[in-house]
């Protein structure tokens, strides 16, 4: 797998039954009636004000014994992060950047110097000042190897760890090592928590931060608990508490909502039947979050027959994206046309090649690899996986490619396939700002460039894309990068899902963006 928080996945270790039967969740979800096929799932979360006080009780998926609360970590305990911690820079609920630990920040005319003001009356949950040496010592806990952090890749390039400088207790000024009008984006990232000064040995078990909540108990792949931190600096959240359980599927996890046991199941997708027996129920009703995830089938182009462009470019025509958004998600989501960044991103261009089986069997003439035959790897990991090879499958069948749709165990899938096999099925979530979505998974040489797909002429235009300060003209560089990625790279991208979230109905002011929801305003109604 990748970073056991491989945006959008976990690791699929060691939790058990045991989180479920902590929950007493005892019933079969295939037991529930009164949901059909016709059950219309709703388009957001229930509104209204949520009442102050209560315990939202959250039923994530199972995780290694090995995670921790440092936020830099691989192994970080994700659904605790927002409630612990801040970042410098957050995305905004418009999609934009926003302030968050620092109020204000402005770069040099090259782009190469980012001075950050930072936010005063902070205050982390052991009552010490927050000040620019925090702000400076996180940066330099990402990038430091020992921490071993999915991060370091994007901000170890830019950033020397000897050059940052903290004027006064409330600047940071980071020199780049070459120019990135983007920078202040890549600081939105889930390891981009700011933690204290000097705390790389404590902070996976304290979790001590500026956050709205602070920790009460934490177990590794187990339940915890935060609670209110009333001197959070925008003020004290409207929960009480949030307790976390660690429960083993995804049928448990909805059985312990139905129950009226959890009130929303994080890091969880629900299937459409699922999904349809939820928003029917009393107790329960989904949450549509919109293109939250990106579904792709990744060609490892240091593989035959994907070595060949034509042969990449023969399999993106070969395909009806929106026949794939038909078939595997019923509608709930949108066409992605092999770009990887999302239709509402403002830079997303929407051009792209028209689905076109007859130049695909062209294509693949000239390659001498008429009539192509090639395994499709898959599994239960994600329940959207299949139900899109499938469909991919069927729709290729027009340009006379044949899919062999193998399915692989999900405990081992992204170990044993996942960048391994030529073919395969996966997912990310989306949020990741263009640069950082580039960088880390179409550069040359990134750990996570699933595909292994290497051009040195996008790399240059990455470059160059980050170093130009002038927007319009920026903007038209990374629309060149998405041309690239769509004409040359390896990655399809069938679609763009909406993900479906189980949620009790007396949740109130769940809203979802940049890879969390907001943990101050969360509540419930009638707790």
């Amino acid at each position: 797998m990748p970073d056991t928080h491989h945006p959008g996945r976990r690791s699929f270790l060691t939790a058990g039954a045991a989180g479920a039967a902590c929950l007493g969740a005892s019933w079969l979800l295939s037991g529930c009636s009164g949901a059909d096929a016709g059950t219309v799932l709703p388009a957001a979360a229930p509104g209204g004000t949520p009442d102050r006080g209560g315990t939202l009780r959250i039923a994530r998926p199972p995780a290694s014994d090995a995670e921790t609360l440092d936020p830099a970590s691989s192994l970080s305990a994700y659904e605790y992060l927002g409630a612990l911690y801040n970042r410098l820079v957050r995305v905004g609920s418009d999609g934009e950047l926003a302030p968050d630990l620092a109020e204000s920040w402005e770069s040099d005319a090259k782009a190469t110097t980012w001075t950050f003001r930072l936010r005063k009356g902070v205050t982390f949950h052991d009552g010490r000042a927050f000040t620019s040496a925090d702000a400076a010592y996180t940066l330099r806990h990402i990038i430091d190897k020992a921490t071993a952090s999915p991060q370091a890749a994007v901000l170890a390039p830019l950033i020397d760890a000897k050059t940052l400088r903290t004027p006064d207790a409330h600047t940071l000024v980071v020199p780049l090592k070459s120019p990135n009008a983007e920078f202040p984006s890549l600081l939105t990232h889930y390891n981009c928590y700011v933690v204290p000064d000097g705390s790389a040995k404590s902070v996976g078990r304290t979790g001590i931060g500026t956050g709205p909540f602070k920790l009460e108990s934490f177990a590794p792949a187990g339940p915890g608990r935060v609670t209110a931190y009333a001197d959070h600096w925008a003020g004290r959240p409207v929960l009480d508490a949030i307790s976390f359980y660690s429960v083993a599927d995804m049928s448990a996890r909805a059985n312990a909502l139905l129950a009226g046991q959890v009130d929303l199941l994080s890091q969880t997708n629900l299937d459409f039947a699922t999904a349809r027996v939820v928003a029917a129920s009393d107790r329960a009703t989904v949450a549509r979050v919109k293109n939250a995830q990106w579904y792709v089938l990744p060609m490892l182009t240091t593989d035959k027959p994907f070595t060949d462009v034509r042969v990449r470019q023969a399999m993106k025509l070969a395909y009806d994206p929106e026949h794939v958004v038909k078939v595997a998600l019923q509608g709930a989501g949108t066409a992605g046309w092999d770009n990887p960044v999302p239709p509402d991103d403002p830079l997303h261009i929407a051009a792209h090649p028209k689905h076109d089986p007859e130049q695909a069997k062209h294509l693949l003439k000239q390659a001498g690899q008429e009539g192509l035959a090639i395994d499709l790897y898959t599994s239960a990991y994600d329940p959207l996986l299949t139900p899109m090879a499938l469909a991919y499958q069927e729709s290729a069948k027009r340009a006379g490619i044949r899919i062999r749709v193998k399915t692989a165990a999900a405990d081992s899938y992204y170990t044993q396939i996942w960048m391994k096999k030529p073919l395969m099925a996966t997912y990310w979530y989306t949020g990741r700002p263009v640069d950082q979505l580039f960088t880390q998974i179409f550069r040359s040489g990134s750990s996570y460039n699933e595909t292994a797909w290497s051009d040195k002429a996008f790399d240059t235009l990455l470059d160059r894309a980050r170093a130009e300060t002038d927007d319009a003209s920026r903007r038209e560089l990374y629309g060149q990068a998405q041309t690239m990625v769509i004409e040359k790279g390896g990655a399809m991208t069938p679609m763009f899902a909406d993900r479906l979230v189980g949620i009790s109905r007396k949740v109130r002011g769940y809203a979802e963006h940049g890879f969390e929801f907001d943990y101050l305003g969360i509540g419930l109604k009638g707790a």
